[in-house]
């Protein structure tokens, strides 16, 4: 596996090149929650809460699990 460096929210990062831009695609927010509206205010909490931490610590997290997942029919 190697490790590269990108710039993310105006810091370098370094990621798995394997996984880099991948979150979304392992995320259960951006797969098909009814609650995720991102740049919403009405955006799910736990959703916004996760983005803000991800923003302060120049992270990338994906939901993997969540309690309040409701798919899009």
């Amino acid at each position: 596996m190697k490790i590269v460096s990108y710039e993310h929210y105006g810091t370098e990062v370094k990621v798995r090149e394997d996984l880099k831009g991948k979150h979304r695609e392992h995320c259960l927010c951006w797969m098909s929650c009814r609650f995720f509206k991102p740049n919403d205010k009405d955006n799910c909490k736990i959703a916004q809460a996760n983005y803000e931490n991800c923003v302060k610590f120049k992270v990338v997290l994906p939901v993997w699990e969540c309690p309040k997942y409701e798919e899009v029919l």
